[in-house]
């Protein structure tokens, strides 16, 4: 399975990007996926994470009420839906499973927020 990130970009504080990711293979439906961030410095992090079927969702407290994760099994593709950008937010924005063993990294998409 490959991954490959999209939808970065350059924005001001307080705009809006989405972010999406697709995967080739045909487990991505069967797979608990997240979107992962790394800022400069700092390591990886989980910022979202989707079941299966879409059902269930949770978020990182520092993103919560303004990302909204979503998938489409149809299209082998997940979003993000990124609101009220902070300058924090900038980072590298990766998608993979949530266990472990993870699908090799894909690229990532550069996200950055200007102040």
């Amino acid at each position: 399975v490959q991954l490959v990130e999209s939808g970065g970009g350059l924005v001001q504080t307080r705009g809006s990007l989405r972010l999406s990711c697709t995967a080739s293979g045909s487990t991505f439906s069967l797979r608990t996926m997240g979107w992962y961030r790394q800022a400069p410095g700092k390591q990886r992090e989980l910022v979202a994470t989707i079941t299966s079927g879409g059902g269930s969702t949770n978020y990182a407290d520092s993103v919560k009420g303004r990302f909204t994760i979503s998938r489409d099994n149809a299209k082998n593709t997940m979003y993000l839906q990124m609101n009220s950008l902070k300058p924090e937010d900038t980072a590298v924005y990766y998608c993979n499973t949530v266990a472990h063993p993870r699908l090799p990294w894909g690229q990532g998409t550069q996200v950055t927020v200007s102040s």
